[in-house]
Order: C-alpha cells, then sequence, then structure tokens
C-alpha cells in the first residue's frame, strides 16, 4: 500500500472474520494480488472484487495458507478488492505489510468477467515447484544453512537465546540472524517485542538500546540485560518478534530483490546471506553496495544475462567485502558452501546438500 515493509495493517488481535479493501478509484482489469503477511497471517482468505464495495465476487480463495508471500493470480475486474480473512493462523489477528494489487492499467473491464475463480498457485521463478525460497522447505533450509555459519549448527531455533559481544564494534550480537545492539536491528526488535507484549522482561533497557545505537558501547546493559535476554528467549512472543524482525528486515527484502532479479532459490539464499551479515545498506560493504559490485562485472537475469555468471559476480564481490572486516576473513560460507551449490548448478537449492564451514561438514538429506 505504501511500499515500505517496515509498516502494516493489523486486525483486531484474536477475532474472525477480519478484512482490508482498497480502492483502485475506477473499474479495473485485475491480474494479479500480492499479500505480504506479517508474522499474523491468514490461514484461511479470499481475495474479492467489487464494482460498488457492496456485492462481493470471490477471485481467490485457499484453505491452506501459510504466511509469508502470496503471489496471486487473479482474474475479474472491480474498483475495490480485499482480502477477507476467515481463520487465523496465529493467536493473533491478521496483518499484513503490503497489499498490493495489479491490473492492466485501463478503466474498460473485459467483456465476459471470469465466472469461476481461479486456482492458480502463488507464481514462482522459472526451474519447477519449490524454485522460491518462500516456499516453506526452502525457507527452512535457508534457516539452516545461515545457522551453518552463524552458530556451528543447523537448529536455528536453539538460538533465540544467544547474545555475546564478538568484538565487531557493533556491541551486542544476538538471537536467530545476530540482531546488533550497535547497529539499531536490535532496538526495532525490543520495541517490537514491546508492542507485542508490553511490560515485558527487556522494555526497561529500551532506553539503553537507544543510547548506544551506533557504538559498540554496552552502557545501561551490560550482564543484567544478558540474563535479560535469555529469560525472554523462552518467551514465544519473543521468538515470534524475531522472526518477524528477521522476516521484515532480512529475508523478505532479499528475497524480493532477488525475485525481481530473476534469481532462483539458490540465488535468493544468496542476498538473504548476504544481508544478514552485511546489512541492507548501500555502501561498498553492505548488501546493497555488493549488488552494486556484481551488476558492473554481469547482468542479472531479468536483465537478459545469464543466471550462473551473475551469482559468480555477486558471491566474488561478497567475498571481497568479507575481506575487508577481520571478523568475516573466514569466506567458507562463500567458498566450501554457496560456490558448490553454484558449481553444481543446483539453483533450485535441492537437497540433497552437502557442504563445509569453517572446515565443518553438513549435510541436509531431504
Amino acid at each position: 500500500m505504501d511500499g515500505s515493509s517496515s509498516t502494516r495493517w493489523a486486525s483486531k488481535e484474536g477475532s474472525d472474520a477480519q478484512w482490508i479493501s482498497v480502492d483502485l478509484g475506477a473499474d479495473t482489469p485485475l491480474s494479479r494480488v500480492k499479500l505480504n503477511w506479517e508474522a499474523a497471517y491468514g490461514k484461511s482468505y479470499k481475495i474479492q472484487t467489487s464494482t460498488d464495495g457492496t456485492t462481493w465476487t470471490t477471485a481467490y480463495s485457499t484453505t491452506t495458507g501459510n504466511g509469508g508471500t502470496d503471489d496471486l493470480t487473479v482474474g475479474g475486474h472491480g474498483r475495490y478488492v480485499r482480502m477477507s480473512g476467515t481463520q487465523r493462523g496465529t493467536a493473533y489477528g491478521y496483518s499484513l505489510y503490503e497489499f498490493e494489487v495489479y491490473g492492466a492499467g485501463t478503466t474498460t473491464p473485459p467483456t465476459t468477467p471470469p465466472t469461476t475463480p481461479p486456482t492458480t498457485a502463488p507464481t514462482t521463478p522459472p526451474g519447477g515447484s519449490g524454485a522460491d525460497l518462500t516456499d516453506p522447505r526452502k525457507k527452512e533450509i535457508a534457516m539452516e544453512l545461515v545457522s551453518s555459519a552463524e552458530n556451528s549448527s543447523l537448529d536455528w531455533k536453539s538460538q533465540y537465546t544467544y547474545i555475546e559481544d564478538i568484538g565487531d564494534g557493533r556491541g551486542y550480537t544476538a538471537g536467530i540472524v545476530g540482531f546488533c545492539s550497535g547497529t539499531g536491528d536490535m532496538l526495532d526488535l525490543v520495541r517490537h517485542y514491546t508492542d507485542l507484549k508490553p511490560g515485558n522482561v527487556l522494555a526497561s533497557y529500551l532506553p539503553a538500546l537507544e543510547k548506544v545505537n551506533g557504538s559498540a558501547s554496552h552502557t545501561g546493559l551490560g550482564s543484567n540485560f544478558e540474563t535479560a535476554w535469555h529469560t525472554a528467549a523462552k518467551d514465544s512472543v519473543f521468538q515470534r518478534a524475531q522472526e518477524d524482525e528477521r522476516d521484515r528486515v532480512y529475508f523478505n527484502p532479499s528475497v524480493s530483490q532477488a525475485k525481481s532479479d530473476g534469481l532462483h532459490a539458490l540465488g535468493q539464499f544468496a542476498y538473504y546471506d548476504a544481508i544478514v551479515m552485511h546489512g541492507p545498506g548501500d555502501d561498498a560493504t553492505s548488501f546493497g553496495g555488493i549488488r552494486k559490485a556484481a551488476l558492473q562485472k554481469a547482468k542479472t537475469p531479468a536483465q537478459g544475462g545469464n543466471e550462473t555468471t551473475y551469482l559468480n559476480a555477486f558471491l566474488d564481490a561478497r567475498k571481497a567485502a568479507m575481506l575487508t572486516e577481520a571478523a568475516h576473513e573466514d569466506t567458507s560460507r562463500v567458498d566450501t558452501e554457496q560456490r558448490v551449490f553454484l558449481s553444481n548448478g543446483n539453483l533450485n537449492l535441492n537437497p540433497p546438500l552437502q557442504w563445509k564451514v569453517y572446515g565443518d561438514p553438513y549435510t541436509i538429506s531431504d
């Protein structure tokens, strides 16, 4: 709705049914609706259209929604389009970061609107079923791959409780993707947790987190904060908050950019892993700068380039960025992980997968 993944619409918590509608301003032929769910997603919902905002026609429906991003092919026409949720996928409500509606750009409706709701599933890049990292199994693989490099374990869910200062100038590093007290994402996480659960054990540290943001300082935090973090990590609401912020800041933007660049699951993962380590900025050692460096060497598939050639250029740029920081000088997560999958031609990131990080071997069998 506003092009920002940092804002969201949320329905009343714990209540069915709920809906949100958009006004296109004129009766318009429709081709696509894209829903970018927050953690509170719809398990059963309908996409409906209307010419007057009163009488609604169902263009798409599902009872097996699983969150993430639903990119739906729809037909029909209307001035108004709504997502009508009938069963929540969580105990909370329905919540969307974005509700995008696409059409043909004309006010003339088709002569014979379709009478049967389409059954097209969410789209994926070329390459067959499961090529998209938003597929639940592919996303789980991505979490395990990152965890092998970040935590020397495939059990990424055991990292909710993790917190330490690794000496990289970013203060505390913590949680499932290494939220840092010095880079703002830890502050955003605790704010989100406090929105979900006011008065939680970390809420009192918000002023201190605001003060140390942008530095390596622990002032106002220290061992008491570490203890509070461990306590919060046992709370399912805090675990959900970590996953929310992981998706909002890292997973959703990187996968969306990769899909726009025409990349399959491996390329989407390469973007995600890079943004987790380097952050979403545009300077030379951040994700945006790495992508820009790659684009100077090769075209993306969306630009007509070869995918393998482009990904090799991206991994070269990623490795160069890593070598500028002592804390990241071990580049095995590129050399003996992602480059191995690319050399094998496994653009869809299909198991079985075998790789090494820091010399340790890992396997995902299925």
